[in-house]
Formats: structure tokens, C-alpha cells, sequence
């Protein structure tokens, strides 16, 4: 059963009346595992972790807190043709704020607006709004403000973010009315959100499971930059000597990792499965669970095992959209790369931050490879690769027919077997 919020507790006489930072009850912070009582960090450093309600109390005056009515004027009263996005949370509208002192340009903004059914929807606004007012990296989302407010109508909760131009990897990778990103752009995403996720795992002084990260999730910016957004499932990572922290399981269908479904054991091991799945997504331009397809290919993770990354065969799994625009060498890689944030024993998947160096290193193959050599059933014509000059005189030399002792004094009498010789 969920505990109780406080939501309103006033912090400052400069906060607006009958609007103030969001705040876990004393209850709730330890059943979060977010008790001052914590071991202190192999470093050797003294004083324990700081929980991220306490950090967030040092940050929250970065954050503004927008009235109601300024919120209706940004999105002309939540106009049905500014809704960009709806989910389990509610529904987010673009819209236009005037910026902190009134002066320069309008800020072009995500305005999301809580469902008020429900107290879990509460919770996770509290802890959105908590988790990004500590956190800051290039590849999270970033959150300007909130707007909480009690009237007539029920209770208001909303949030404030930064525009994200260009939508979400899942739109590029599933819905045919976007364009797709290409083998490059894709790269760069994941990568991206790989870093952002490797800063909560190893980043802070306590460790964040992010606990729903997906494609519909990776927000991206004008420059297809990957932002994680979603915060409303985060908790902190287990304390002390702990390997776990055990809760309901929730999330999104197809990314939760085994063990977190069955035993409700949570660690920063279970976002590492999620990120294994979106690599295939990646890969594959398929998503995790898709009906209309036949029955052996529904499932993604069981379709994808058919087709090993050191077999001939695993060409066929790529994304067709791509239309053979990939590097095999860093496809595979990948591919492998996934298998291993998908083993189903979680202590063996790997940290995001040896994720990252994988994908890095997958970049730079991708970089350096201007076409594919395609293999397998299906593949047309095979595209070969540009041989290096230092290899061409050797390929030459492999294929050329022997020249007879009678031919080659007959050309050294014109002096044209030296011209030919082939060292």
C-alpha cells in the first residue's frame, strides 16, 4: 500500500502562496532507502551519501514554479492541437513561456499535465520532480519548473521541460509518418543515452535506478542528441553492503528484467537488461513485442536468437530501412554487446560505463567503414569493401597466372619483365 506525501511544505517566505517545493515524508524516504544512515563510499570518504531528498532541498530555488494561469497562457489553455505526447502519466502540450526576468525571446517548452486519478500519479510527480531537480547531465532531460496548485477544480500538477525538436527514438524506429535516423544517427543516440545512464549508475554519490528506461524515453533534441526523460519510477539504488532494494515491480511490458518481475528485486542491473533490449531495437527496427507479426517473431529477444552475431545468418536481423547503409563489424558488436546485458544472471551484465566503451568503440568502426560487406540468405549481391593500396599488389599477385621461364626472358630482353616484376 502506498504511503502517504506531504506535498506542500513551505520553504521559503519567496515561494508563492499555495505553491512550494514537493517533499517525501520522513516514512517514505526510508522505505526508499533514502535514510541518512548510509555506509560510506569505498573511497574512504567519511560523511555518508547525501539522499536525493536532501540534495534536491540545496537545489530546489533552481527550479521556478509556474502559476497555473501562466501555464494556460504557454499552451493557449491546453489546446487539443499542441498536444505532443500522452501517457500513463497524462498529457504533454508545447508550449511558450516568457523567460525568468521577463526579458529576450519567448522559451518554447513541454508542458506535462498530471492525471489527477490516483495517488501513485502523485508519487511520481513528487519524484520527478526530486530526481531532476538533482540531477544535471547533457543526456537527461532537463526540468525548468512545476506548477502545484489546489483550487475549486481538484488539485494541479504539472511540469516544465525543455523542447525536444525531434520527438523520440521510438517514433524514428516505429512509426512509419517519421523519418528513419540513419545507421550513424543511431549510433549516436544510444550512445548518448548510454552515458546518460552510466552518470545514474556511477555519476553520484548515490546511485539512481532509473527502473523504466525504453525508446519511447529517449527524447531527442534539434541535433539528435539523446535526453532520458521519465522519472517518475526512479529510485535510489540499494545501501551499504545491500544488492537490492525490493519494491512492486513496475514499468513497460517487454524491457523489465527477469529477476525484477519475479523476486521484485530492483538494481541499477535491471536498467542494464532494459538498455540490452533497445540495443536490439536499435539493431533490428522491431519492437520488443509485436502481435501482427508471425508467432516465432513476435517476441524480439527470441526471434533475435536465431540469428547469432558471429553467424552468417545475423545480417538478416538488421533493419531493412537501412538498407544495407550499416557496418557489419560494429553491428555485431553491438549485437554482442546486448547478449551481454541480457544474461539472465545479473551480477555478469556489464556496468553502463563498459557499455559505453562498446558503443564508442562501435562509432569509431562505423566512422572508418563507408559500406558493408552483406552476407546471408537474403542479401543480394554482396557490396565489397575498398581494398587498401598495401593490399592491392598482394591480390594481384594471388590471382595472376605463373608466367613461364620462356616468357619472362623473352620480356627481359625489352626490358619490360623489371617494369612488371610484382615484389
Amino acid at each position: 500500500m502506498l504511503k502517504c506525501f506531504y506535498i506542500f511544505k513551505d520553504k521559503s517566505s519567496s515561494r508563492r502562496r499555495g505553491e512550494s517545493a514537493p517533499e517525501l515524508s520522513n516514512e517514505s524516504r526510508r522505505n526508499g532507502n533514502s535514510e541518512g544512515n548510509r555506509a560510506t563510499r569505498s573511497t574512504g570518504s567519511v560523511s555518508s551519501p547525501r539522499s536525493i531528498p536532501e540534495m534536491y532541498r540545496e537545489r530546489e530555488q533552481n527550479l521556478r514554479v509556474f502559476t497555473l494561469s501562466e501555464l494556460k497562457e504557454a499552451t493557449r489553455n491546453f489546446n487539443r492541437l499542441l498536444k505532443i505526447g500522452e501517457g500513463g502519466f497524462g498529457s504533454v502540450y508545447k508550449g511558450s513561456i516568457q523567460p525568468p526576468n521577463g526579458k529576450g525571446d519567448p522559451i518554447v517548452v513541454a508542458v506535462k499535465k498530471l492525471n489527477t486519478l490516483g495517488l501513485q500519479g502523485h508519487r511520481q510527480w513528487i519524484a520527478e520532480v526530486q530526481f531532476l531537480g538533482v540531477l544535471e547531465h547533457p543526456n537527461l532531460v532537463k526540468l525548468l519548473g512545476y506548477c502545484a496548485t489546489d483550487g475549486e477544480r481538484g488539485i494541479q500538477r504539472l511540469l516544465v521541460y525543455e523542447y525536444m525538436q525531434n520527438r523520440s527514438l521510438e517514433d524514428h524506429l516505429f512509426n512509419k509518418a517519421v523519418p528513419v535516423v540513419s545507421w550513424k544517427t543511431r549510433l549516436k543516440i544510444i550512445l548518448g543515452a548510454a552515458q546518460g545512464m552510466a552518470y545514474l549508475h556511477e555519476g553520484l554519490e548515490v546511485q539512481v535506478i532509473y527502473r523504466d528506461f525504453k525508446s519511447s524515453n529517449v527524447l531527442l533534441d534539434e541535433n539528435f542528441n539523446a535526453r532520458l526523460s521519465d522519472f517518475g519510477l526512479a529510485r535510489e539504488g540499494p545501501a551499504g553492503d545491500r544488492s537490492h532494494v525490493s519494491t512492486a515491480p513496475v514499468g513497460t511490458l517487454g524491457y523489465a528484467a527477469p529477476e525484477y518481475v519475479e523476486t521484485g528485486h530492483l538494481s541499477v542491473k535491471s536498467d542494464v537488461w532494459s538498455f540490452g533490449v533497445v540495443l536490439y531495437e536499435i539493431l533490428t527496427g522491431r519492437r520488443t513485442l509485436e502481435r501482427s507479426r508471425p508467432v516465432i517473431e513476435q517476441k524480439l529477444l527470441d526471434w533475435v536468437k536465431q540469428f547469432p552475431a558471429d553467424s552468417r545468418r545475423f545480417s538478416m536481423i538488421i533493419d531493412s530501412r537501412l538498407r544495407n547503409d550499416f557496418s557489419l563489424i560494429a553491428a555485431k558488436r553491438i549485437a554482442k554487446l546486448a547478449d551481454s546485458c541480457l544474461n539472465k544472471n545479473a551480477k555478469e551484465r556489464p556496468k553502463m560505463s563498459e557499455a559505453v566503451e562498446i558503443l564508442t568503440q562501435a562509432v569509431q568502426e562505423s566512422q572508418e567503414t563507408t559500406s558493408i560487406e552483406a552476407t546471408g540468405a537474403g542479401a543480394s549481391r554482396p557490396t565489397q569493401l575498398p581494398l587498401p593500396k598495401q593490399l592491392r599488389k598482394k591480390t594481384i599477385a594471388e590471382t595472376a597466372r605463373p608466367m613461364s621461364p620462356l616468357a619472362q626472358a623473352s620480356l627481359l630482353k625489352y626490358g619490360l619483365y623489371k617494369l612488371l616484376k610484382i615484389s
